[in-house]
């Protein structure tokens, strides 16, 4: 008889060794967990997450790569009843210091030597306001930091001044200070979580610039992912390549959480790099493999790939960009994976809304991104809010038991999106057919996706327009064929400015795929009588339909 699941995420690392026990959970480096291992370490970090003085309702930042050190850090502190605050390791300092102040993030994990950055050093030698942060976990650095040996690595701890910032901890010593706590305190706190509590905040911007912390509860993020984890078919014995990053719901829920719900193992990856992807693919044996449209695109094109046995793939979900019809015939034939399907959804609706089934043709898997989740309404709203009949576009608007509570100290764009009766405005333009299937046609929004990560045009041209030699500039999304689209500048200048130092000038600043790929200069930008920038006609030159 199946295992009722878990009420709350404090309780999911038990279910999953209940019900999983043995099974193979997670494969990092040499590390080789089941799940009842997996449990036991997680419940490990959250003994140390007590005796490190995090409280019901602490915010706790990570600023990490993919790792089973991301994973024991967050869920031990979640099953403490933390609420997560992720941080998306392409941040600049700058970045991450806005959602770390803002959050009211208490502690901080993160790592040292990632791509060759130190993000503890580089965070508090930028002087940017930290707000409430305490304390720093360094989860690695400089090495490897072995779990509950006894070493404390080559991080050390570090106070005032040290490189880690104030209060700076490696993972190994913040490790050993849980060992005296007993567990039965441990487990007093996680059975106190309850299914309202928040879960986590993750920040995700709007076309005003500013992000905004969107709030979601235990009780959402169970149900959510236990229905999203049956419709795209995960099941006991899956293999699954976590190359989505985990501060993205997408890498974190419909990766992390999902696999634990469907005793799926977890192959977490910390960088895409095809190559090594191949590698691992036909290593490991690989039977899920989930990310935007690039990721399938490099796996199809790749020279070496018919070099790698890639037979035990037989599930690939996609989305987060249009999905040629060819990519799907695609996935299914030359990478052998019978089931693909496609979804949608925003971080507001917990990241999903709809899911087009696993074995839906390559067309409606294309043009479609399915049917609403169960218990989840969709309508078409037209411009003056009045509902449209199938056929018609209009706003895409959400109903449902996961749809944010609202955004964090915001009550004011919380009341924008979330209409009375508890319709979410998502923003997008959307057709619903006579199927009752979606097809996400346009944005309201100017936000793009460039390669999974939405990119928002207003924080790009108020960097752009910081530069000493532009007077205005605009950014709008261009289809690429590899990244799904890339973001092209327009910009007035009082001089001769290279696209070179234009280049260099966002991303000093800015997360590298928030930095535009084309840059043009215009006498001035268009606009109509009323002064109102008219995007339209820029997206259309920046698609080569207009000069």
């Amino acid at each position: 008889m199946p295992l009722p699941l878990p009420a709350t995420l404090a309780g999911l690392p038990g279910y999953a060794a209940a019900a999983y026990g043995e099974r193979e959970a997670l494969a990092d480096g040499e590390v080789r967990w089941t799940f009842a291992r997996l449990a036991e370490e997680i419940a490990a970090s959250a003994r140390a997450a007590l005796a490190h003085g995090v409280r019901p309702g602490d915010r706790v930042a990570i600023w990490a790569p993919n790792s089973r050190h991301w994973i024991t850090a967050a869920l031990g502190a979640v099953g403490v009843g933390a609420v997560l605050v992720p941080v998306n390791t392409r941040y600049k300092p700058a970045e991450a210091a806005d959602i770390i102040r803002r959050s009211g993030a208490r502690v901080l994990f993160t790592e040292r030597g990632f791509l060759g950055t130190d993000y503890a050093r580089d965070l508090h030698a930028s002087g940017e306001d930290l707000g409430a942060l305490a304390s720093t976990v360094i989860l690695r650095g400089g090495g490897e930091i072995s779990e509950g040996d006894g070493s404390g690595g080559p991080g050390g701890s570090g106070g005032p001044g040290g490189s880690g910032g104030p209060a700076a901890t490696d993972w190994g010593a913040y490790l050993r200070a849980g060992a005296a706590v007993p567990d039965a305190e441990r487990a007093a706190r996680a059975a106190a979580v309850r299914p309202g509590d928040l879960s986590d905040i993750l920040y995700t911007s709007g076309t005003t610039g500013r992000s905004k912390g969107v709030m979601t509860t235990h009780g959402q993020t169970v149900r959510l992912y236990a229905s999203w984890s049956g419709l795209v078919t995960l099941r006991p014995g899956d293999r699954y390549l976590l190359v989505n990053p985990f501060f993205h719901t997408f890498g974190y829920k419909a990766g992390v959480l999902a696999c634990l719900l469907r005793g799926v193992t977890m192959l977490p990856e910390a960088v895409y790099d095809t190559d090594r992807i191949l590698h691992r693919m036909a290593a490991e044996r690989v039977t899920c493999l989930m990310g935007p449209p690039t990721v399938f695109h490099g796996l199809i094109r790749h020279p070496e790939r018919a070099a790698h046995d890639l037979s035990a793939l037989r599930l690939a979900g996609t989305g987060a960009a249009s999905v040629p019809t060819s990519l799907v015939e695609e996935i299914r034939t030359e990478l052998g994976a019978p089931d693909v399907f496609t979804a949608y959804g925003l971080t507001e609706s917990g990241g999903v809304v709809s899911v087009c089934p696993t074995d839906a043709d390559a067309r409606t898997l294309a043009h479609t991104v399915g049917l609403p989740l169960p218990d989840t309404e969709v309508r078409i709203a037209g411009p003056l809010g009045e509902v449209l009949p199938a056929g018609e576009p209009g706003e895409v608007q959400v109903r449902g038991y996961h749809v944010t509570p609202g955004y964090l100290d915001d009550p004011g764009s919380t009341a924008d999106a979330v209409l009375p009766g508890g319709w979410l405005r998502t923003g997008d333009i959307g057709v619903l057919d006579a199927r009752g299937y979606l097809a996400i046609t346009d944005r309201l929004k100017d936000m793009y996706v460039v390669g999974g990560f939405n990119a928002y045009p207003a924080e790009v041209e108020n960097v752009l327009l910081t530069h000493p030699a532009i007077t205005d500039a605009a950014v709008v999304g261009a289809p690429d064929e590899r990244l799904g689209e890339i973001g092209v500048a327009y910009v007035v200048t009082t001089g001769p400015v290279t696209t070179a130092e234009l280049t260099a000038w966002t991303r000093e600043r800015l997360a590298n795929f928030k930095v535009p790929r084309r840059f043009t200069r215009l006498d001035e930008l268009p606009r109509n009588a009323g002064g109102k920038l008219l995007k339209t006609e820029l997206r259309r030159a920046a698609r080569g339909e207009s000069a």
